[in-house]
């Protein structure tokens, strides 16, 4: 009796994988909730849903991340040639806004979607985080005693460098949170990866 029940078991177990292709009414549910939990996201992505700091932070992350590297190329240029702060942090500055866009471009193009189009969006979801992450960036380093004034070798170069990201990180991701929930920056992002 125990081996029927086993076998009969076993049975069920071969036939699942050739149910899910059919289409019956338990897959049809399960496609149910998958189109459900889409509507879901979509609404939180569009506005007056919850956006969780995960999200917020996963986008703060993405700015942060082509920041970092036009704001480290900006500084390690200026410095290694030996200019002075102001055009130093120009070319920081220019350089993280480029970097940030161009991550943003490389993901919506890489998704269909026409230059054009996604150069406008890319402007739209990412010109107030990068410029509220410069801002803190080179503020801290601007009101960091001596470290405008260190060089590449030092450790206050990179200490305040890497302390400068983080504290951006940690205040434009509220922000990034803010636009998400109101339906504009990573939220238009996110419309073009799904």
């Amino acid at each position: 009796m125990q081996h029927e029940a086993h076998t009969h078991t076993e049975h069920e177990h071969h036939e699942h994988p050739h149910h899910e292709h059919g289409g019956h009414e338990g897959h049809e549910g399960h496609t149910g909730g998958h189109a459900h939990h889409g509507d879901a996201h979509a609404h939180h992505g569009h506005g007056g849903g919850k956006v969780s700091w995960s999200m917020a932070a996963q986008a703060t992350l993405h700015c942060l991340t082509g920041c970092a590297i036009g704001e480290i190329l900006g500084m390690v240029v200026g410095t290694a040639l030996g200019w002075g702060n102001m055009p130093t942090m120009v070319l920081a500055i220019v350089l993280a806004f480029f970097f940030g866009y161009s991550l943003t471009l490389r993901g919506i193009t890489k998704a269909g979607v026409d230059f054009r189009t996604a150069f406008k969006v890319a402007l739209a979801a990412d010109t107030l985080s990068i410029a509220v992450m410069e801002l803190i960036d080179n503020g801290v380093i601007a009101l960091w005693p001596a470290a405008m004034d260190a060089t590449l070798t030092q450790a206050l170069f990179w200490g305040s460098l890497a302390i400068s990201l983080a504290l951006a990180f940690v205040i434009t991701t509220p922000v990034n949170k803010w636009m998400i929930g109101r339906g504009k920056g990573h939220a238009v992002v996110h419309q073009y990866h799904h």
